[in-house]
């Protein structure tokens, strides 16, 4: 019995390769220390390449702003910041396809399920392409005039900015193709790509720029357009480096290697997470373009219009690019982690993310604040109007950076965890409602001054910190479902 037992049983014939199922290709890209290793590493490990390529992405229109303003004019300082407001309302909506995306994206990572990472990100890529080539860039590209004339954009103004508007309406595909790719990136743990990218792409920004701003040999000076068609050619020029890396599957995230047509059970989940991100985006820059205008109906509204655009869109950067790489961080750390199964890890990491943004919004806050008319000199605000009217913004500003970058890092987890909506209504009420109705109650009872509008924006900043971080610790967000049907392959 004993020699029966010790025999050993017989075993059929089986080919390894042909009945078992291949092992994942990508298995091992995921960087698993978000979901098990320590939170701060985790946060920052995402932060950091995030937050230094938004601040060297930044420089782009800093040396936008720098070189026309020196060789035009304030008048052509105000003209890129009438048009970037209103560029901003397409691309932010364009983009709330990709805060969808994010949204799954990082809660597929968590469950390590590379399949529906894939499919997320493809999807994603072409519902973005369709809606920005197909419906929103026609439309702004006729609409351009009018929209100038919303914002009360004076008449010299309008001249400097209609082309640049026109230009970045039209060549926007690579630039939106990049805010894709960082996005899927850094929700799967890898921030470190999109900032080689982007550090790339500010580099060839700035040669096209002293190229078609100045004017180089044959090629003549453009102005305020050439700015325009740096910003175009050096981010179409990596958005095609990127969609090669993407097709081939080399990075994290890829396309698919079948499926190719559209899903629309997945396009119906981006747009039921990313389409109150794009609501909420637009809302936010719809109350930008209002305050514009009030600004643009001032006694010194020309000047308070370029202070405005250099204070606020330029060196106020420093603080929200900052705390937006710390939104992307806060949405990437709860949505991995709640797919992994540690919502209160999540909590932590949120919590995490806002002592990063309150530290360097205080450390800017400091040159702001005690230096203000350094900074404005950079761009060459030397006027003393324009100079007395931007210390008062920058010196608001020293303040506001602290509830901001707060309440960013909250809102970073409230779309990550896939609450969208509360954001969104959150940010109408702060964004729009509170500073809109300041300043239409003071233009009725007295007279508006910029200090008025620049402390609209601050009560504003205060209320959206306090509503995002009151909203997130409510902790309704933990009991979203986020998914998608697995494929027959």
């Amino acid at each position: 019995m004993a020699d029966e037992i010790a025999q050993p049983l017989p075993m059929p014939d089986l080919d390894i390769e042909d009945e078992l199922p291949p092992p994942p290709q990508q298995a091992r890209k995921f960087d698993r220390s978000i979901v098990e290793g320590p939170l701060a590493r985790a946060v920052w490990k995402i932060a950091w390449p995030a937050v230094l390529t938004n601040l060297v992405s930044g420089l782009q229109g800093w040396v936008d702003q720098i070189m026309v303003g020196n060789l035009i004019g304030y008048q052509a300082n105000a003209a890129i910041g009438a048009a970037f407001q209103i560029f901003l309302l397409v691309i932010t909506f364009v983009g709330s396809i990709f805060i969808g995306m994010s949204v799954l994206v990082a809660r597929f990572t968590g469950a390590n399920d590379h399949e529906k990472v894939n499919r997320s990100v493809y999807q994603g890529f072409i519902t973005a392409i369709f809606i920005s080539l197909g419906i929103l860039a026609p439309i702004g590209y006729f609409a351009s005039p009018w929209l100038l004339s919303v914002i009360h954009a004076a008449p010299d103004v309008q001249v400097e900015a209609l082309p640049f508007l026109r230009i970045m309406f039209t060549c926007s595909l690579g630039m939106l193709i990049y805010f894709m790719l960082s996005g899927s990136l850094r929700a799967a743990g890898d921030a470190k790509t999109p900032m080689v990218l982007g550090v790339v792409m500010t580099v060839l920004n700035l040669g096209f720029n002293i190229i078609f701003i100045r004017g180089l040999g044959p090629i003549p000076s453009f102005g305020t357009a050439g700015a325009a068609i740096g910003t175009c050619l050096a981010s179409g020029l990596v958005g095609i480096y990127s969609l090669y890396k993407l097709y081939n599957g080399s990075w994290v995230v890829g396309f698919p290697k079948s499926g190719y047509a559209p899903d629309w059970k997945v396009i119906k989940k981006l747009f039921k997470f990313g389409l109150p991100a794009g609501i909420q985006g637009i809302a936010m820059n719809f109350g930008g373009v209002l305050m514009y205008g009030f600004m643009g109906g001032l006694a010194q509204g020309e000047a308070t219009q370029a202070v405005y655009a250099v204070a606020y869109s330029q060196l106020f950067l420093l603080v929200t690019w900052s705390s937006n790489a710390l939104m992307g961080a806060s949405g990437a750390v709860t949505g991995q982690n709640i797919g992994a199964g540690h919502p209160d890890r999540a909590v932590r990491g949120v919590r995490t993310a806002a002592g990063f943004g309150i530290a360097g919004a205080l450390f800017v806050g400091l040159f702001f604040f005690f230096m203000p008319r350094q900074l404005l000199a950079i761009f060459g605000m030397t006027d003393p109007t324009v100079v007395e009217i931007g210390v008062q913004l920058l010196r608001v500003l020293s303040v506001s950076g602290l509830f901001i970058s707060t309440a960013l890092a909250y809102t970073g987890g409230l779309q990550g965890s896939g609450d969208t909506k509360s954001p969104l209504f959150i940010s109408i009420i702060s964004q729009v409602v509170i500073p809109v109705g300041i300043c239409a109650v003071i233009s009725r009872v007295g007279t508006l001054q910029p200090l008025h509008i620049w402390l609209a924006i601050l009560a504003g900043h205060v209320t959206r910190a306090v509503l995002s971080v009151s909203r997130f610790l409510q902790g309704r967000w933990r009991a979203i479902e986020v998914d998608i049907e697995t494929t027959a392959a």
